[in-house]
């Protein structure tokens, strides 16, 4: 920014030294200057340009590096706390709008240099001109705050907006299949539209203010210019500057346009970011459940018991235990309270009268897992998915797919285990994903398993089969599972009811039904129901 004062600077020597004295030696040598100058600005732009760019990307690349890294810590607390859309609009938008804030820094500071300094050189040859150029800067920033305020506010609203929309974007791209079985997608589209109109409004009232800030970072410079021009002009008629010196502030303030115009865009671009990194920061602060205080605790030798003192749950080792609810969100939070899901440091959930706070994570998560029934299905062959993390080995996934009974999906695959899934399961049905999901569960033979609903998509016959056969597999192993189905119930080792987040009643399916009035209530179904059940498997 401040090479850009030197050529207004020589062409003043070229005219004063060169053209008036007629002097064409020196016209030519300040012409040199002039070209060895231009060529100067343009190496350094290159360079300013390089450099931006790669700061831009760096910042990008950082950003979306850290949101990763700790949205995979959060794991599969995640989706209950963050909506994938506003996940999405994080990593795509707002990353790329603080990556280009932060190169305001460099021209920010050229700017405010390149400023003081031509103010200087005007100083020299006219402390009136000066004057004006120092007093018209802060004019300019008055004039453009109030803009840049409505910015950052209507940013904000637009940007929560856009999120919720994203959000149900990702919703319907998920159920598009089944919202064409159901003869809805007009319906959502047509709501969709609706909603994303009202973006579009929203969109324009920021786009209101964020032009006029782009037509005054023109503008003003340009008016600025003029009047600078037309007081250097009279001063030159009254013989106070030369010719010299008119020509040099012309080309000064012309230069000053650039500065004072990426002043102004600068503070668009940081209101802007301001509203993005609130986003992204609102996802870091996101609590991530820690190691316990630089000296974690090691798990005992065993299956537990797991104690929840929240609910009052406790997990025999060993058994092949249900949770039951009217409200399903109840065995949920107590499925994450005690795999260790949430933030919560003071849940006192203990394994074996150790707290699982304690514990350092990847002894927790090699010896613990947690099967959600909505957990992610990555892209990749079957052969590779069952495994998940770990070693494969093919008997193992063999057996793994024999336990959940997923045996025909992989023979019903041109490929078999080399078969290709697509992500998220899509070209799964839902009871094939569920049972891809409990084989991976399986695989890794944990000492405790906690899973949420697994059959709660394959029919009656099916469900039967996925409980014994899971049953035998961990028979020495601990097991915990959240239904309500009477097929599950009557298979499981201890049944646990709860009441409002609260342990109501423990013992085995049949001596709850016919001990507990409230339970027998829960568990009956009319007939029939199975093969509305097994519907969802087809």
């Amino acid at each position: 920014m401040v090479g850009l004062a030197i050529p207004p600077w020589v062409l003043s020597r070229v005219v004063d030294d060169g053209l008036v004295a007629r002097d064409a030696v020196v016209v030519a040598g300040w012409t040199g200057v002039l070209l060895a100058v231009s060529v100067l600005n343009a190496l350094l732009a290159i360079a300013r340009h390089r450099t931006m760019t790669k700061v831009r990307m760096d910042a990008s690349f950082r950003s979306v590096r850290a949101t990763v890294w700790h949205t995979s810590r959060l794991g599969a607390s995640l989706p209950r706390r963050v909506s994938a859309g506003e996940v999405v609009t994080i990593g795509i938008t707002d990353v790329q709008i603080v990556a280009q804030a932060l190169t305001v820094t460099g021209p920010g500071i050229g700017a405010v240099v390149a400023y003081a300094v031509v103010a200087v050189m005007l100083f020299t040859i006219s402390p009136l001109l000066a004057a004006v150029i120092l007093a018209g800067v802060p004019l300019l920033a008055v004039a453009v705050g109030p803009l840049l305020q409505r910015i950052e506010r209507t940013g904000g609203e637009y940007r929560l907006h856009q999120g919720r929309l994203t959000t149900r974007l990702v919703d319907v791209l998920g159920g598009l299949r089944v919202l064409n079985g159901l003869g809805g997608k007009a319906f959502v589209a047509e709501r969709y539209e609706l909603q994303s109109q009202g973006l579009v409004d929203r969109g324009y009232r920021v786009a209101g203010p964020s032009s006029w800030v782009g037509a005054l970072s023109g503008g003003l410079p340009a008016l600025f210019l003029a009047v600078v021009v037309w007081l250097s002009a009279r001063l030159a008629a009254a013989g106070e500057i030369t010719i010299g010196d008119v020509v040099a502030v012309y080309g000064y303030v012309a230069v000053l346009v650039v500065p004072v115009a990426s002043l102004i865009e600068s503070g668009g671009d940081i209101a802007r970011a301001r509203v993005a990194a609130r986003r992204i920061i609102g996802l870091l602060e996101l609590p991530v459940a820690q190691d316990g205080d630089g000296h974690p605790a090691s798990l005992p030798p065993g299956c537990g018991p797991l104690v929840d003192p929240a609910s009052g749950v406790t997990v025999r080792p060993g058994l092949f235990t249900v949770l039951v609810a009217a409200r399903p969100g109840e065995t949920t939070a107590v499925i994450e309270r005690l795999g260790h899901l949430g933030a919560d440091r003071e849940s006192g959930v203990t394994w074996a009268a150790v707290r699982i706070d304690r514990v350092a994570r990847d002894e927790l998560r090699s010896r613990m897992v947690v099967a959600d029934h909505d957990a992610e299905v990555f892209a990749g062959s079957v052969r590779d998915l069952v495994p998940g993390r770990l070693d494969p080995d093919e008997s193992r996934v063999r057996e793994a797919l024999h336990v959940a009974v997923a045996d025909d999906v992989v023979e019903a695959l041109p490929g078999g285990l080399d078969s290709a899934i697509a992500a998220g399961g899509s070209d799964l049905s839902g009871g094939q994903r569920q049972r891809i999901r409990l084989a991976r569960a399986v695989y890794a033979a944990p000492d405790v398993l906690l899973a949420v609903d697994p059959t709660s998509a394959v029919d009656a016959k099916t469900e039967a089969t996925m409980i014994d056969r899971l049953r035998e597999a961990r028979r020495t192993r601990t097991t915990v599972i959240t239904t309500t189905s009477p097929l599950v119930l009557d298979r499981a080792d201890e049944v646990i009811v709860l009441v409002d987040g609260r342990v109501s009643s423990v013992g085995t399916h049949v001596e709850l039904l016919r001990s507990d009035p409230e339970y027998r209530e829960l568990v009956s179904r009319p007939q029939g129901s199975d093969g509305a059940k097994g519907a969802a498997d087809e």
